[in-house]
């Protein structure tokens, strides 16, 4: 039996071993530091760290929808509760003609649905919610960076969670694209002040949003009381 012979260890290989893995090192950080390029290039808007991929996203949100404690609370406790603030909001709304009985109305991030309820309650009888978990009927199931609708569905569209956007650009995007001519969307927005641990991102000015909706044009900006949110901000896509 011939003895393998073990070659020594030569600093050239290693050296271009190292040259020939640079590529592949920065390929795998531009991947890792994706969710900080929103960042960059809107000061204003911070993405939170932390997010190793998208499945490590949807899996910390799921925890927060799927908690049967939670779940339980908002359908007993906060149900009227909410419900009544809600309706107040969309009551000024329609009052501004921003919101019509006809219009078909989106609720983003519904959760069990309490905005979907208000909307009906208000006389917007063809209205549903999207969340990661579904809450029939007011709810169906649905990723908000990726709403299950067909371009130009809504006249009208709502959400309280933009700060759970870990890819803001195409949460906006999706809106702009689902919502039709003339449609009119209405975010509540916590600014320059942290929301709960399961947000993604962190919002500083408005400046940012002005720039992610880019078909769409500014109506108003207002101070409003939202369950920790506290701006209200109104955008209707252009003509």
């Amino acid at each position: 039996m011939i003895p393998t012979q073990t070659k020594p260890f030569s600093p050239k290989c290693f050296f271009a071993t190292l040259f020939l893995s640079i590529p592949f090192l920065i390929f795998l950080s531009q991947q890792t530091f994706t969710t900080t390029t929103t960042s960059d290039v809107l000061p204003g808007l911070k993405i939170r760290p932390g997010y190793t991929s998208y499945d490590t996203y949807i899996q910390k949100q799921l925890k927060k929808t799927l908690n049967p404690k939670l779940r339980e609370v908002w359908k007993t406790r906060d149900w009227e509760r909410k419900i009544n603030v809600f309706t107040s909001f969309f009551d000024d709304l329609k009052r501004e003609k921003l919101l019509k009985n006809e219009s078909k109305a989106l609720s983003i991030g519904a959760r069990v649905g309490q905005e979907v309820e208000a909307l009906k309650r208000v006389g917007v009888s063809n209205s549903i919610g999207i969340d990661l978990v579904p809450s029939p009927p007011l709810v169906i199931k649905g990723d908000f960076h990726h709403q299950p609708f067909d371009d130009d569905t809504f006249d009208f569209e709502f959400s309280n969670v933009f700060d759970h956007a870990l890819y803001p650009e195409k949460f906006i995007g999706e809106i702009e694209r689902t919502l039709r001519v003339g449609g009119v969307c209405v975010l509540h927005v916590a600014v320059s002040r942290r929301s709960d641990k399961y947000s993604a991102n962190d919002l500083y000015s408005i400046e940012p949003l002005n720039k992610l909706f880019k078909r769409s044009e500014l109506v108003r900006i207002r101070k409003v009381d939202g369950f920790g949110l506290d701006t209200e901000i109104v955008f209707r896509e252009k003509m």
